[in-house]
């Protein structure tokens, strides 16, 4: 069930965008570097329900299984990974911010769980910069955040 955020602001805060995820599972690189980091508790995720939808629709296309069987991992496996990793939250009420619902849902989440980044790969959010107080990146980029930070 969704939940406000934690008050805890130790480790850096994001939401990643589903592209971002997908490519996670798919290789290696920033992407995956992201989940582990997450894994080993040096970064909070954040989703909401629309986007673990976004997830699994996206998982369970054709392409997507094949590709996770030749890894030897299910959709499935992938998902619950995800959804044990990423606190689950409401997300805020936006206004329509840009032309694609899915890239609204990720800003919706991140306003409320009051992240730090958004990291994605799609070219209509990072083209955005910025959203109200929230920087949006690419995964290399959030990286290079992180590690500034000392994470």
């Amino acid at each position: 069930m969704p939940r406000a955020p934690s008050g805890a602001r130790s480790a850096m805060r994001l939401v990643l965008d589903t592209n971002v995820v997908i490519a996670a599972v798919m290789g290696a690189g920033p992407p995956s570097r992201l989940i582990e980091l997450a894994t080993e508790g040096a970064i909070d995720l954040f989703s909401s329900d629309t986007l673990i939808a976004e997830l699994a629709n996206v998982l369970s296309r054709t392409h997507v299984t094949r590709r996770l069987a030749r890894k030897g991992r299910t959709s499935t496996e992938v998902l619950t990974l995800y959804e044990d990793l990423a606190e689950r939250i409401i997300p805020a009420e936006i206004a329509r911010t840009v032309s694609d619902p899915d890239d609204d849902a990720v800003l919706a989440c991140a306003l409320a769980a009051s992240v730090d980044l958004i990291v994605s790969g799609d070219a209509d959010l990072l083209n955005l910069k910025h959203y109200q107080h929230i920087t949006i990146v690419s995964p290399a980029q959030a990286l290079a955040r992180i590690e500034q930070q000392g994470t």
